[in-house]
């Protein structure tokens, strides 16, 4: 009886050395899986996050030369205005000036010539 007794307690310790390195494997199976995916989930977020800063930064870099761009062409736009503002108005005044100008000198050489003429008389 005593050697079944051995036999059995031998046979259960094998068991349960057997049972706790199964279930051993199955936790560090079970532990592995996990941190790998907690692993993944972090890099994807984590390379999810860098992709969307160098998406707005690229996007932001890409308005704001587009902006200054269209900003230049504005600027263009205006320049062009004023220069043919500006250009109308000077050929006014030089206009006007040249006028004048003309119109002293005629009504001078009229005022001598009705003189002159005056005097003959």
């Amino acid at each position: 009886m005593t050697g079944l007794i051995f036999i059995h307690k031998q046979t259960d310790r094998q068991t349960d050395r057997q049972t706790d390195r199964q279930t051993d494997r199955q936790t560090d199976r079970q532990t592995d899986r996990q941190t790998d995916r907690q692993t993944d989930r972090q890099t994807d977020r984590q390379t999810d996050r860098q992709t969307d800063r160098q998406t707005d930064r690229q996007t932001d870099r890409q308005t704001d030369r587009q902006a200054g761009r269209q900003d230049k062409t504005r600027q263009d736009k205006t320049d062009r205005q004023t220069d043919r503002q500006t250009d109308r108005q000077t050929d006014r005044q030089t206009d006007r000036q040249t006028d004048r100008q003309t119109d002293r000198q005629t009504d001078r050489q009229t005022d001598r010539q009705t003189d002159r003429q005056c005097l003959c008389v």
